[in-house]
């Protein structure tokens, strides 16, 4: 890691791109490259960053990775190494350049590829991470951007192609966390126990405590036991449109990840 923020800025102002700046990810003196060009990460993908079980050592691998914001957060968690796929050559150009103003290059690698397609000659990965697009094609126009399209809409791979490529790339026992929409949570479920996915640990997300949950994180197993744990909702807002003292947690890496203190007991069962 870069020793302070100056120095990270002042690598980043060599480095980024027109139209590029850089934020500050809140936590650990992390900076990321984004763009309003592209699809920018957003609050999702910092929830399922810290929801997600990744083991202390080993491998994960984060699908769909966008600029890298989940393999780095996940770098504060985890001593294992890292790989990121993203099919959009400047979405991965950006994040590459993000891992290494980090100074992360050693422990994150970025890999251009369809997750489709994609294999990893060093066998299967401990943990799999993906923030997948929401929307199938027929939905909306796709007015914005071929960035901004791919990011929202299946237009580069399906749900099912990407529980398939979860299940593929994890190895038996393994665990795969993914952010989505509730409206969903049916298809997922379904995707995800056909392919040998079984679903572990739900968690809905609601703006405030009175509205309709508007994402799930969702935890499944390779190969468990039928048996899933709905956890408490998480809320985003008081009332007064600040935010919750969970959410400031999490942002500012307080919680090593959004879990109950009663599941880890059941997942090490269905090992």
């Amino acid at each position: 890691m870069l020793d302070s923020p100056m120095n990270a800025e002042a690598y980043a102002d060599s480095e980024l791109r027109p139209g590029e700046r850089l934020d500050d990810l809140l936590t650990y003196e992390l900076k990321i490259i984004q763009s309003q060009e592209v699809f920018s990460f957003s609050l999702d993908a910092v929830l399922l960053a810290r929801f997600a079980t990744v083991p202390p050592r080993g491998r994960v691998l984060d699908l769909c990775t966008g600029n890298g914001v989940i393999p780095i957060l996940l770098s504060t968690r985890t001593s294992a190494q890292i790989e990121g796929v993203e099919i959009q050559p400047r979405l991965a150009d950006m994040a590459e350049r993000s891992v290494a103003l980090n100074g992360l290059a050693d422990r994150i690698r970025i890999r251009l590829g369809d997750l489709k397609e994609f294999d990893s000659p060093d066998g299967p990965y401990d943990a799999v991470t993906v923030n997948p697009p929401y929307m199938p094609v027929k939905s909306g126009e796709h007015k914005e951007n071929l960035h901004q399209a791919m990011a929202r809409h299946e237009l580069g791979c399906t749900l099912e192609d990407v529980a398939s490529a979860c299940s593929r790339l994890v190895k038996r026992g393994g665990r795969v966390s993914m952010v989505h929409r509730p409206s969903r949570l049916a298809e997922i479920m379904e995707a995800l126990r056909k392919n040998r996915l079984e679903p572990k640990r739900i968690r809905f997300v609601h703006s405030h405590a009175d509205s309709e949950a508007n994402m799930v994180l969702i935890e499944a197993l390779k190969e468990g036991k039928p048996e899933v744990r709905l956890l408490p909702p998480l809320i985003v807002y008081h009332k007064d449109r600040q935010y919750t003292e969970e959410l400031l947690d999490v942002f500012y890496g307080r919680k090593d990840r959004l879990i109950d203190n009663g599941t880890q007991g059941m997942e090490e069962k269905d090992q």
